[in-house]
């Protein structure tokens, strides 16, 4: 029913949105910070980039007040640290509540053809907003029938009034939980990362990468382990979109992770798109989240369910998941609905060292303390 809700109140403010859609060139325009060769994202019509917009949101994004008891900001479950994540197997809500899901890593979420784990339908950083911001099954934000306190901090802060009127200067009444999604989304779309040992590497840079890691490079792309047919492109996922693309990538997988009873089920609540599609074939299919920082975003899974990189690669060298016993108990390898790409591979000590190496050059440093996405209220 959240998402049901979700969904309804963003079409209902991507109507509004029309109506507010303004366009202003000149300094305050957002100057990407992008390397040669790499696109643009995608960025909406109704949201065009602006410094000012992304100033704005980078404020509200640690707010702690746009939580219904003022304990957690939208940074609570994404920091800056972990690239954006939280280092928990699941997200735990303002109230308490234990979300199903991992807390997806928001660098690069700009390029993201589709958003969160499995909604096929959410393909905008403005309309994905408002599920943790409104929702209630869990309690992410906690703010489901208070919206009028957005729009109302906006306008009594004496901060956010100075931010929100340069950031929308021709709207007559700017205070509004629309336009704090849209400061939101502007500043989750302005973090990019494209400074790690691998974009050196490519750059021309040839000790960027150890000898150790160009192996694992050649073993990441080579069709006997199968890893880039879900986790390729300059992103590093198949769900991928950008301002040059002509075809739109979106991809959902199941992994093997689970295959209870034999059947091919995934634990109730968490069975990825079949959650909304009632299809058998969705059964556990997921979408393949980018690798890039990938060292630092454990625990991994849609649940959080595999502790470490090291674990992960031995369940795909496996071929799916094995559990002997309790409540989840099944094998993983053997499930009808797992993705063909999915099949197992041998890997020596050495060769598994390569791969992890190569991992770890996926990693932007400069990201994880970069001042433009850092806590402006611990400044």
């Amino acid at each position: 029913m959240a998402v049901k809700r979700a969904l309804i109140i963003a079409a209902v403010l991507a109507g509004l949105a029309l109506a507010y859609t303004l366009y202003r060139p000149g300094p305050d325009e957002y100057v990407w910070h992008l390397p040669e060769g790499y696109p643009r994202p995608v960025v909406p019509a109704d949201n065009p980039m602006y410094a000012s917009r992304v100033a704005l949101g980078r404020w509200l994004f640690y707010d702690r007040r746009l939580s219904g008891n003022g304990t957690m900001a939208c940074s609570t479950c994404h920091l800056q640290s972990l690239a954006f994540t939280d280092g928990r197997p699941t997200s735990i809500g303002s109230t308490g509540a234990v979300h199903p899901r991992n807390s997806m890593s928001l660098v690069n979420a700009a390029y993201a053809s589709r958003l969160t784990w499995a909604n096929p339908l959410l393909a905008r950083l403005e309309d994905q907003a408002l599920t943790p911001l409104l929702g209630d099954q869990p309690v992410e934000m906690g703010m489901g029938g208070r919206e009028v306190e957005i729009g109302a901090l906006l306008a009594s802060d004496e901060n956010y009034r100075m931010l929100t009127k340069a950031a929308f200067p021709d709207d007559e009444n700017p205070y509004s939980l629309l336009n704090a999604l849209r400061a939101i989304a502007a500043f989750v779309r302005s973090i990019v990362s494209y400074d790690s040992p691998y974009d050196h590497y490519l750059a021309g840079d040839a000790n960027a990468l150890s000898p150790s890691a160009e192996k694992g490079m050649e073993l990441f792309f080579s069709e006997r382990l199968e890893c880039f047919h879900c986790h390729g492109g300059f992103n590093f996922t198949d769900s991928t979109s950008h301002a040059n693309s002509t075809v739109e990538q979106v991809g959902f997988h199941n992994n093997g992770l689970y295959n209870l009873a034999a059947s091919g089920a995934y634990p109730a609540g968490n069975t990825g798109l079949f959650d909304m599609t009632g299809v058998a074939r969705d059964m556990g299919r997921f979408r393949a989240p980018s690798l890039r920082n990938v060292s630092l975003t454990a625990p991994y899974m849609h649940d959080g369910s595999i502790a470490t990189l090291d674990e992960v690669l031995l369940h795909y060298a496996r071929g799916g998941r094995l559990i002997a016993e309790g409540p989840h108990a099944g094998d993983g390898r053997l499930s009808p609905f797992k993705s063909e790409f999915v099949t197992g591979f041998e890997l020596s000590d050495e060769e598994r060292s390569n791969l992890m190496d190569f991992l770890a050059a996926l990693t932007d440093e400069s990201v994880l303390t970069n001042e433009r996405w850092a806590d402006p209220f611990a400044q």
